[in-house]
């Protein structure tokens, strides 16, 4: 299908919706960001301060994912349906890339920064939403909203949770944090601990909290994608995407054990403050909405269902 605009008699745009939602496609790929446009990600968050990055993990790359499905969807559904199969082969090539950077980052002597890691395993989250967008099913579409909602929450709280640990040592670098034997936030501040291991495990997916249901309502759509779509390439992009879930897991128990954990603190050496009265009072709501999230999903998905129908028959809302 073809778009003509004229000026008179003179005939001065002629683009088809292909190449429309391409472009469109291609804008909003750099705010997501999509592998390999991600570049700009990590250098950002390691620059920025705590809120700046927790707006930009929780709100503003938010809107290139939420741009496909509102923009790029409905509107040239043509040209997406054409470029689905290139958009999830770079979603879960962003997955499997994402998940190997915090892996680097998270082994002794790299010299990994932790905002770092996390600024790039959102490179590999977003790949989870991206990937159920490109399948342009109600199944991988509601998944990729609901990823989209509970990779601001759970990524929100670990740069928070990464900010007050560099407030108390004055570092985010995983070696002068862990040191030979690890950090022992247990130990130490144990309440900061618990709630630095529950956002890791809330991160890598766990059952129950919010991360677990967008992933996994990702791979089921990319299981049976839409109409028109290669089913044995889909299968394909599921077990790389599942593959790279094994990966996430990996690094972020990697973190947690060197961390949290360790051997006992030296004699003479000055403690650590725990959680804040003013630190809990702005992390519980966080902590709270990621395990209703994971506990009762339909409150999410109740909301998104009715919209994404409309959209992938072709209306508006």
């Amino acid at each position: 299908m073809l778009l003509v605009v004229y000026s008179g008699d003179l005939m001065v745009l002629l683009v088809g919706w292909e190449i429309m939602g391409m472009l469109l496609g291609l804008g909003l790929a750099v705010k997501t960001p999509m592998w390999p446009l991600h570049s700009w990600l990590p250098d950002a968050h390691t620059a920025a301060p705590t809120v700046g990055s927790v707006l930009l993990a929780g709100v503003l790359l938010k809107m290139g994912t939420y741009g496909f499905v509102r923009i790029v969807l409905p509107i040239a559904p043509d040209g997406m349906r054409i470029f689905a199969p290139y958009l999830a082969a770079f979603a879960v090539a962003g997955i499997i890339y994402g998940s190997l950077a915090c892996l680097a980052l998270a082994r002794p002597g790299s010299k990994g920064d932790l905002k770092r890691l996390i600024a790039y395993s959102s490179v590999g989250h977003m790949g989870f939403v991206l990937l159920g967008i490109a399948t342009m099913t109600p199944t991988g579409v509601n998944g990729a909203l609901f990823a989209n909602i509970a990779h601001g929450l759970v990524t929100g709280l670990l740069f928070f949770l990464v900010g007050a640990l560099k407030d108390r040592y004055g570092t985010a670098d995983l070696d002068t944090l862990a040191g030979a034997t690890g950090a022992a936030l247990y130990g130490r501040a144990p309440r900061l601990g618990a709630l630095l291991a529950f956002a890791a495990v809330a991160s890598l997916g766990l059952p129950g909290l919010a991360g677990f249901w967008g992933e996994m309502l990702a791979l089921f759509g990319a299981f049976e994608p839409a109409e028109g779509l290669s089913r044995p390439a889909f299968l394909t992009f599921m077990a790389i995407g599942a593959f790279g879930t094994l990966l996430t897991a990996a690094y972020l128990l990697i973190v947690v054990r060197r961390v949290c954990m360790g051997g006992p603190r030296p004699a003479g050496e000055t403690a650590i403050a725990d959680v804040q009265g003013y630190e809990f009072a702005a992390w519980t709501p966080l902590v709270a909405l990621t395990v209703l999230a994971g506990l009762w999903p339909a409150v999410l998905l109740g909301l998104t269902d009715p919209a994404v129908q409309q959209l992938l028959a072709g209306g508006t809302r």
